[in-house]
């Protein structure tokens, strides 16, 4: 057995969380090595699976790992999609799924104390049930906080309420040393020191394991409603996002071919009420009073007919809501069987349009179908870059051979594409294993060194989700 195995150190393991959670059985094992990226060429079974139940455990993980150089990969519900909690060579995968408490909801600060296993359901409906609301919603609701943290978790809903970093206040972290770091607290300012704790969000787990967060919630809002707006061409419904955006402030505004819709109605079952043009806006706006409420869709509808649209639907009653609502959130399910990765490129507002008819033409190109979607309100574009072409309204497979040969090229002109309008190419999924050989390409070199110089802080032996975000 190689000397750096973490098999030769099982009875240390044991000894910190018990021996009942250590995993070796290579059948429960295959369940930790990938996450939700769908070409399973990148997945790697972990030798060691460890399930701590407290920070102090997390930290005696770490401590025994640093001295032996071995490689830990914290790991929370895996629902990433960019390769961030895969395994590497010879390494301990870290699951903190047995740190599930809320520990604490205090509506006096309106703000929350939860482990890192805590799940985006579970706390979601523990804020609930206290008369409250937490506005980020990434999608997946499996995902656990801890995960959401490491990769700043978004969603439709940042265009007014903002991503993950705008409710985190504390943070209890583990550095790859083993020493454990509270990091703010149940606190709205501070400007003393270094600012470590937004270090940390969206770090990926390689500058520190979360084991508990300080998590704020607001007041819910008294009413939503979504609004469905079909314009003939994505240009049209691009250019009507600046112009609503200076008169509301919508909870989502996000742009979605029919297409995608048509199919993912179909998926569930479920028919969406708009059949005009060929790309809707669906927007979400929220609040106080009925009176509010129509002011701001009267508004909504005002600026959009002036600006082109064929029409808008407004889903006005609790079971429209529910259908439009469950279509939308499901288009992922809906195409996932085929879909190769999921792009997630940021970038300006103003670049949208130019940036989907690129996409759009370079798939007529290539032969290859590449539906993109995304939120309007904010930059995030997601393309995806599919196992099939399009032909007459229906999907039609491309063999292995070709979809292969196209994938990569397709995705280096889409990412190059994104970066030259001055956008990034992430904006809430994380670079993990994936993405970074496009990030190396497209940061500074200046910059990069900074990062891995932090990383040496947080994390002399590397030790920490090693091969993540950047090499070395």
């Amino acid at each position: 057995m190689d000397e750096r195995s973490p098999l030769r150190h099982l009875d240390a393991f044991a000894a910190i969380v018990g021996r009942e959670n250590v995993l070796t059985d290579p059948e429960k094992l295959r369940d930790y090595g990938h996450d939700e990226f769908s070409l399973r060429d990148i997945a790697r079974d972990p030798e060691v699976v460890l399930k701590p139940s407290s920070a102090a455990e997390v930290a005696a993980v770490l401590k025994l790992a640093n001295g032996l150089h071995l490689p830990i990969v914290p790991r929370g519900g895996a629902t990433g999609l960019c390769g961030g909690v895969v395994p590497s060579p010879g390494s301990v995968v870290l699951s903190v799924e047995r740190m599930n408490r809320v520990l604490e909801i205090d509506p006096v600060n309106m703000m929350s104390v939860v482990e890192a296993g805590v799940t985006l359901r579970q706390f979601e409906d523990a804020v609930e049930e206290a008369g409250f609301y937490f506005p980020p919603h990434p999608g997946e609701e499996s995902a656990m906080m801890g995960g959401m943290i490491a990769t700043n978790a978004g969603g439709s809903r940042a265009v007014k309420y903002g991503v993950l970093r705008n409710y985190v206040r504390g943070l209890e972290v583990v550095t790859g040393t083993g020493e454990i770091l509270n990091l703010g607290g149940k606190l709205i300012k501070s400007s003393t020191g270094y600012n470590l704790l937004h270090l940390m969000i969206g770090s990926e787990g390689t500058l520190g394991i979360v084991t508990r967060a300080v998590i704020q919630f607001l007041t819910k809002p008294a009413l939503t409603r979504s609004l469905v707006i079909p314009f003939v061409g994505v240009d049209a419904a691009i250019e009507t996002v600046p112009r609503l955006l200076r008169r509301v402030v919508p909870v989502a505004l996000e742009f979605i071919p029919l297409d995608v819709l048509r199919i993912t109605a179909e998926h569930l079952h479920k028919s969406w009420p708009c059949g005009q043009g060929d790309t809707h806006l669906f927007v979400i706006l929220d609040a106080s009073s009925e009176e509010e409420m129509d002011r701001l869709s009267e508004s909504v509808a005002e600026e959009a007919v002036g600006s082109g649209a064929l029409d808008v639907f407004i889903a006005d009653t609790a079971r429209k809501q529910e259908d439009v609502l469950a279509v939308r959130s499901k288009i992922y399910e809906a195409i996932k069987a085929e879909t190769i990765e999921i792009l997630d490129i940021s970038v300006p507002r103003s670049e949208i349009a130019g940036h989907v008819k690129f996409v759009r033409d370079l798939g007529e190109r290539n032969g290859i179908w590449l539906p993109t979607f995304g939120h309007a309100g904010d930059g995030n574009v997601h393309t995806h870059v599919m196992r099939v072409r399009r032909e007459a309204g229906r999907s039609v497979p491309l063999s292995e051979a070709e979809w292969r040969d196209k994938f990569e090229r397709v995705r280096e002109e889409i990412i190059a594409d994104g970066v030259a309008r001055g956008g990034v190419i992430s904006g809430e999924h994380g670079i993990g294993l994936v993405k970074k050989r496009h990030f190396a390409a497209t940061v500074p070199p200046a910059q990069l060194e900074l990062m891995r110089a932090i990383k040496r802080a947080f994390d002399p032996n590397g030790i920490l989700n090693p091969g993540k975000i950047f090499d070395g």
